[in-house]
């Protein structure tokens, strides 16, 4: 009979799979450590500075002896008001500082928005391909994740006849993403309005991630479900953060807006877990909310160059498929061809004879819920992408 003390761990964190972008970034990080030119793809941070601005802001926060005490667990006030004033310029949605939670990057305003609204057994629609993190948020919350899956064929975009299929009577969010991680993929007003349509016919929640608003491209037109859908805006959750706008992965400050009871009950569970963000991290964040966007219209401007060499490049591959994004800065190409065409059984497999015999770093798209494809992050220099696709096309010729 097993003891309590032999079982070591427990199996709701036993289940939860490793992040696989950061599993790769970090392998390759290591060897790079030991001599050998790898280069990564596979992390989403951009590869240029925090801006200046920021970091002086952040600087002089840090001798300030107010940013050395315990502050508010849902943020600072001053970053709560700039975060609604940046909601309203970007988006056009009015909300108070009691809808805002100020979290420890992303990641956790992702979990906490699913713990805070999630009971055992009830269902997500999770668009595939997903960010990795979503599935594993969604089940540690004691939900369901219930994928609908759209392909290259689809733009990587799912319908609302896919949605209503997918739908059963324990179906709780829609959990939306545009500009998609990992596809890079861009929902129109027209397809977001009618999505929201369907939601609001339904009685569901959406949590929707915004982060990659700013990283537009081609002239797209797209919004934000909560202000092209107002009928449901208020069962809209919005994740968002300055991580990728500003280059501040490293920051770690992201943020929910939704309805004040989910965020007083998210905001509650913060302040068991890990109370306040870094007051310092917060300082930077209102300089960055309250400059203007030059700094990411020169990072866009960049991502845009890369995005058109990298799938201009990945597409001169026998047996690779690789649509055009038009968000974010990830490229997602099809590898079914090419798994074909080698006999490399799947593109778990093919990711690891990559970075072996050529020494780059890619994603398998298992991690996303996508057997059959890649995904490359174009946030990294434009040498170092030209030389990682050029020992790509030169391993599959």
């Amino acid at each position: 009979m097993t003891s309590p003390r032999d079982r070591r761990v427990s199996q709701r964190i036993g289940a939860i799979a490793e992040s696989a972008t950061l599993k790769v970034d970090a392998k390759a990080k290591a060897l790079k450590a030991e001599g050998r030119p790898v280069i990564g793809f596979g992390a989403g941070e951009p590869d240029f500075p925090t801006p200046d601005y920021i970091v002086e802001a952040a600087a002089a926060a840090a001798h300030d002896p107010k940013n050395h005490r315990y502050t508010p667990a849902g943020g600072l006030p001053e970053l709560k008001a700039a975060i609604v004033a940046k909601t309203k310029r970007d988006s056009g949605w009015e909300v108070t500082p009691a809808n805002v939670l100020v979290t420890n990057g992303g990641k956790q305003a992702v979990y906490e928005s699913f713990a805070a609204m999630l009971d055992p057994g009830d269902e997500v629609l999770l668009p595939a391909p997903y960010w990795t993190t979503y599935p594993e948020c969604i089940q540690l919350a004691g939900g369901v994740a219930v994928e609908v899956f759209a392909d290259e064929t689809q733009d990587y975009k799912v319908t609302v006849e896919q949605l209503e299929a997918a739908r059963t009577e324990r179906t709780k969010i829609l959990l939306f993403v545009s500009p998609s991680n990992p596809t890079g993929a861009v929902y129109t007003t027209e397809e977001i309005r009618a999505i929201g349509t369907w939601v609001a016919e339904h009685g569901l929640w959406v949590v929707t991630d915004e982060i990659y608003e700013h990283l537009l491209y081609d002239g797209v037109q797209t919004g934000s479900i909560a202000t092209l859908c107002p009928e449901i805006a208020d069962y809209t959750v919005v994740l968002n953060g300055v991580a990728k706008t500003y280059a501040m992965t490293g920051w770690r400050v992201g943020w929910m807006i939704g309805p004040a009871d989910i965020v007083k009950a998210a905001t509650n569970l913060q302040s068991h877990a890990t109370s306040n963000v870094a007051n310092v991290s917060q300082r930077a964040a209102i300089a960055a909310l309250e400059g203007d966007l030059s700094a990411v219209d020169e990072m866009r401007t960049a991502f845009d160059r890369r995005r058109r060499t990298i799938v201009s490049m990945l597409n001169e591959i026998d047996g690779v498929v690789c649509p055009t994004p038009e968000g974010a800065f990830y490229a997602f190409p099809a590898v079914k061809g090419l798994l074909e065409r080698t006999g490399i059984g799947s593109s778990a497999e093919l990711a690891e004879h990559i970075l072996e015999k050529a020494e780059v770093a890619v994603v398998p798209g298992e991690a996303f819920g996508a057997p059959g494809y890649l995904r490359l992050s174009y946030a990294l220099g434009d040498d170092d992408l030209a030389e990682g696709v050029t020992r790509l096309q030169k391993l599959f010729a």
